[in-house]
């Protein structure tokens, strides 16, 4: 059971195009799209709303992503009639971005809030900070110095299509699942609109660098996913 998404738009087609490409990344996650009025026009329309509120929503709660203004509304007013719904949320996110990266965390499994976060977050670009280099010591090293020292790898992408949508979202969400800050090429390797920034093709040198409990699980995740060109060759 994982924490299903509403796509309230003001098309029909625009909310239905966005559910369609959250869905590559996402199979297992409940999409409803929830565009246009009752008749097919232009606007939103609140039984729609309501009736993607209740599909959505199979048990671990929902998260709503609109695209403009009276949109929100439409939504806000939706989730009163239905009493406020405690397992729902409205994000105040980008439509396309934050429904992506929502339908990524919630194929991991991530909580609500989690689920949330990402979308909210979409496109907060990550503080860079400087992997901190191993000390000299004598002796056994300390598990905290353990902890700090950086899983390294060097990797190229095999694939014809490169770090594309798909794989790019399969890697964030294993990723965002595993206790680890980890960087690809200077970006977030946890997040997928991160990822999709960088516009890696097929050749691109990929340096991977990870801290934390699952450093060493996760460098050789990302690893194996590159040299097996993600399942596409």
């Amino acid at each position: 059971m994982s924490v299903g998404l509403v796509i309230v738009s003001h098309s029909t087609q625009l909310a239905a195009g966005v559910v369609e490409l959250a869905e590559q990344m996402a199979p297992d996650v409940v999409l409803i799209p929830a565009g246009g009025m009752d008749d097919g026009g232009i606007g939103t329309s609140l039984e729609k709303v309501m009736s993607a509120l209740g599909q959505a929503d199979t048990g671990a709660g929902a998260v709503v992503l609109t695209d403009l203004g009276s949109a929100v509304m439409t939504a806000e007013a939706a989730m009163e009639f239905m009493g406020s719904p405690e397992l729902v949320r409205l994000a105040d996110a980008p439509l396309v971005e934050g429904a992506v990266a929502a339908a990524v965390a919630a194929q991991s499994g991530a909580s609500l809030e989690v689920v949330l976060k990402a979308a909210e977050t979409a496109l907060a670009a990550p503080a860079i900070s400087a992997v901190p280099a191993p000390a000299a010591a004598e002796g056994p090293a300390s598990s905290a110095a353990v902890a700090d020292t950086a899983v390294t790898a060097v990797l190229r992408l095999i694939n014809p299509m490169g770090l594309h949508a798909r794989p790019a979202g399969a890697l964030a969400g294993a990723l965002g699942a595993m206790d680890v800050d980890i960087e690809i090429n200077g970006v977030d390797g946890q997040s997928v609109m991160m990822l999709m920034t960088l516009g890696a093709a097929q050749g691109t040198e990929l340096n991977v660098s990870a801290t934390g409990p699952d450093a060493q699980r996760a460098v050789e995740l990302v690893r194996t996913q590159v040299e097996a060109g993600f399942g596409e060759i």
